[in-house]
């Protein structure tokens, strides 16, 4: 049988916050997330990661479709190979992937696009929720009537496992090619309570400026936002011990037919000791 996972521990203890959590969330705001069930591994082991979208984080909700995995990958030492092993779980998506060398392992998950149609009340808290821009509202709220919200979408999900005790591996400091993404500028596999955490923002390879990045402690289902500056860069304090996730959504207009919107969404899952 398989180990107790340390989400599955810390979950019951969660509960009461995490339900309030749900109630009051925007319907829409399902963020999908990678986190793994461990967040150290011993230099030759496995380690499981569960992807799964929902509005309460970390608790397992929605399971991924294998068949909307559009990339899986793991980088470690500098070396990236793609993870293969996969399989459907009650609440997740589940991975499992050999760490064979010390190091910090970057893992990543992309999904395939997807499209959705909003009701005009579910576009507000949509856009109230992933910050929006003033132009992206006007764009919106100026459209002849009847107004129509369709959207194409991707997401992108990233996490870190320290495997044994990394020497000069500072590969979790580079961007891993998606569309949007988050980086650490700490290893993010030493993170403390108390401790600050500085990040870029990169958006189809360069930096996202003036872009909003909201942090998400467990329980917490509003948690802060704030906008990167001139350089995509945004720094944030982890006040607390346990689970924590980065998010972030690139919204803007679509120049596909029958679609007036395209988003890619991105997720950055950490723990901090």
């Amino acid at each position: 049988m398989r180990q107790e996972s340390r989400i599955s521990r810390l979950v019951p203890r969660l509960l009461p916050a995490l339900l309030c959590a749900a109630l009051s969330t925007a319907a829409f705001a399902h963020d999908t997330w990678l986190v793994a069930q461990r967040p150290t591994a011993a230099p030759g082991n496995s380690v499981a990661l569960d992807l799964t979208s929902g509005m309460a984080f970390p608790t397992l909700d929605y399971a991924i479709k294998p068949d909307r995995v559009a990339r899986a990958s793991v980088r470690l030492a500098g070396k990236t190979s793609p993870v293969k092993n996969r399989k459907s779980a009650a609440h997740s998506l589940l991975f499992t992937t050999l760490l064979p060398e010390p190091g910090t392992a970057t893992l990543w998950v992309e999904l395939a696009p997807k499209s959705l149609d909003l009701t005009p009340p579910k576009v507000k808290e949509y856009l109230d929720e992933i910050g929006a821009s003033p132009e992206i509202r006007s764009a919106y709220e100026t459209a002849p009537k009847p107004r129509r919200w369709r959207e194409v979408y991707a997401k992108h999900a990233k996490t870190f496992v320290r495997v044994g005790e990394p020497k000069e591996d500072r590969s979790w400091a580079e961007p891993v090619g998606m569309a949007l993404e988050i980086v650490p500028e700490r290893d993010p596999s030493t993170l403390r309570a108390g401790d600050d955490l500085p990040v870029r923002v990169i958006r189809q390879g360069k930096p996202a400026a003036s872009f909003p990045v909201g942090l998400v402690r467990a329980g917490d289902a509003h948690g802060t936002l704030k906008s990167t500056d001139a350089e995509g860069r945004v720094t944030f304090r982890l006040d607390r011990a346990g689970y924590w996730m980065l998010r972030g959504t690139d919204l803007r207009r679509s120049t596909k037919p029958q679609m007036d919107w395209e988003s890619d969404f991105t997720t950055l899952t950490l723990v901090a000791e």
